[in-house]
């Protein structure tokens, strides 16, 4: 295990299609959710978990995004502003001078709460920098708010990853919440490219690990999402 990650990334570039009409004059990033934005609580489960220094990329509505985060007092943000849409892995690769070897990037269209061990902690007690050029956190399909989807991957009892196969049913999803080290970049150039083909190299190499959530997680990917995940916080009586 390797000391845990101070700085982290949070995921907000993209236009949020699919939550219209609420994303039509907000990005998607700056829906409330138990009373603060999905930003928010990305920024503050990184905050959490250590992270002295955050870099938010933003594209949609970037001028909305930077004022909003000028009103946090901690942790340390910069914006990585993108010109036009660069996908995932574009989009960490342009702010990756910006981060430490290893970082925590975490989308902003997702919520969850944390087990016993906050989810972000026990990814780190897991990275090995000599082994890992990534972990990721999976969640159970089945109990996944907000999500329809054959999922995403496979564990096999050894522990191994792999990618679902065409027509086939996977257990898990990518939760969106991950450490990664900077060498998952290698030979990479800047552009527009999504992180799915850095995984599925890391696989390959043996150098991805995965591990599953061991509380709740919401998929706040359309206004139902949100209601879903809105009535769900209720029942909790708490709004983080």
């Amino acid at each position: 295990m390797s000391a845990a990650p101070k700085c982290g990334m949070a995921l907000a570039a993209g236009l949020g299609l699919r939550m219209r009409p609420l994303t039509d004059r907000l990005p998607k990033p700056l829906i409330p959710l138990g009373g603060r934005t999905l930003l928010d609580h990305a920024i503050d489960r990184l905050e959490a978990a250590g992270c002295e220094r955050v870099v938010v990329n933003a594209h949609y509505l970037a001028d909305m995004i930077e004022r909003h985060l000028a009103a946090r007092r901690s942790p340390a943000i910069t914006l990585s502003r993108e010109a036009e849409l660069l996908e995932t892995g574009g989009g960490v690769l342009k702010a990756l001078p910006l981060l430490d070897d290893a970082f925590y990037a975490v989308n902003s269209d997702i919520f969850w709460l944390d087990g016993k061990v906050p989810a972000l902690l026990r990814l780190a007690r897991v990275f090995d920098p000599e082994r890992h050029d990534a972990v990721l956190l999976l969640q159970r399909t089945v109990t996944a708010l907000g999500y329809e989807g054959s999922g995403d991957f496979i564990i096999d009892p050894q522990g191994r990853v792999r990618r679902r196969r065409e027509r086939e049913v996977a257990p898990h999803l990518f939760a969106g919440v991950q450490l990664l080290s900077k060498r998952l970049f290698a030979e990479r150039v800047p552009g527009k490219f999504s992180l799915n083909p850095l995984y599925d190299r890391a696989i390959e190499q043996g150098r991805l690990a995965a591990i599953v959530h061991d509380g709740e997680w919401y998929h706040i990917g359309t206004p139902q999402g949100l209601r879903l995940a809105e009535a769900r916080l209720a029942t909790h009586g708490t709004e983080r």
